[in-house]
């Protein structure tokens, strides 16, 4: 399809790219190929969230022969969901797909959920039948979704992950969102709309390893559920309250216990045990308090979400 690359597009797919340097080529090329059927033309933008290998001289190459692709490089790695929300600012579509860039995410997917989406949904998400990942990371995926789902009230599936398309307007309720802490899936139940879900296959990963080592992972889900929920707090209040509602029937039960026998004087054992038990309590409410407070503290320095090195067939 022969459009200027700075009209704008009916749809722009936007890519976090990190560690899958030798892929660019090939993912530009695949998504070129499954799109450019769409009545109205597309954009592609790859944004480089400073990987460590060769990806943004690939995004260069791969702009010069596609003048569809937009390439955008970040000044330091800010993390998947970040370089996605900079993707966002720079997409121009009606329509906004977001995919990963190690193909696991098949390109010939789209069109299906662009036919989908103009049958009345504001959003799309891919729901993966069968995901590639390895026994870890699922059974990890699990937990997290589950967990998360408990501590923010929300449906969780864990077959679900960033692919889908999105109506500009969800992409725009989504940007005025003003959370340091960005993570799409839950932005985009929060900012409500009509949400369907397409089947599609999940591939394996073309090339090079996932960047969430469980280190990363934890990192992620503890900040998700911060930035997210206030469950963790509630939690903690009620355990104070059940603790305080034991120590008065332990004092009525004492009590009683002295009028009726007399008193007994107390095991060491239970002494301690009390002690380092409602220590570890206390610890862990001004624990988890210090965690909400910092997160309040980055939130109030309003530093940017994410900083655009360069970018390459931008129009500014």
């Amino acid at each position: 399809m022969d459009q200027s690359p700075f009209i704008k597009p009916e749809i722009s797919i936007v890519v976090p790219v990190y560690g899958a340097a030798g892929l660019i080529g090939e993912l530009a090329e695949k998504v070129t190929a499954a799109v450019s059927n769409i009545e109205g033309g597309y954009e592609i933008i790859l944004v480089e969230d400073y990987s460590p290998d060769q990806a943004w001289e690939n995004i260069e190459t791969a702009a010069k022969k596609y003048p569809h692709v937009i390439g955008v490089k970040l000044s330091r790695n800010f993390g998947q969901h970040a370089a996605i929300t900079a993707g966002f600012n720079y997409a121009k579509g009606n329509w906004i797909v977001i995919m990963d860039c190690d193909l696991q995410d098949n390109p010939n997917e789209i069109p299906k959920l662009y036919a989908k989406a103009n049958k009345g949904y504001d959003v799309v998400l891919a729901k993966r039948q069968e995901k590639k990942h390895n026994f870890f990371k699922r059974q990890f995926s699990k937990w997290f979704y589950y967990l998360l789902g408990s501590l923010t009230g929300t449906e969780q599936d864990a077959s679900i992950g960033n692919f889908g398309i999105y109506r500009r307007s969800v992409v725009q309720a989504i940007l005025r969102m003003g959370d340091y802490v960005k993570y799409i899936p839950t932005m985009v139940q929060w900012v409500g709309f009509n949400v369907g879900y397409e089947n599609v296959k999940h591939g394996e990963r073309a090339e090079g390893k996932s960047s969430y080592n469980l280190r990363r992972l934890i990192s992620l889900g503890l900040n998700v559920i911060l930035s997210f929920s206030n469950k963790p707090l509630m939690l903690v209040v009620r355990l104070g309250l059940i603790i305080s509602i034991l120590s008065i029937l332990f004092i009525i039960y004492n009590l009683v216990f002295y009028f009726i026998k007399g008193m007994e004087v107390m095991g060491y054992a239970s002494l301690i045990i009390s002690l380092w038990f409602l220590s570890g309590i206390i610890i862990t409410s001004i624990g988890m308090v210090g965690l909400y407070v910092g997160r309040i503290f980055d939130q109030t320095k309003h530093r940017p979400v994410f900083i655009v090195e360069k970018t390459v067939n931008h129009e500014d």
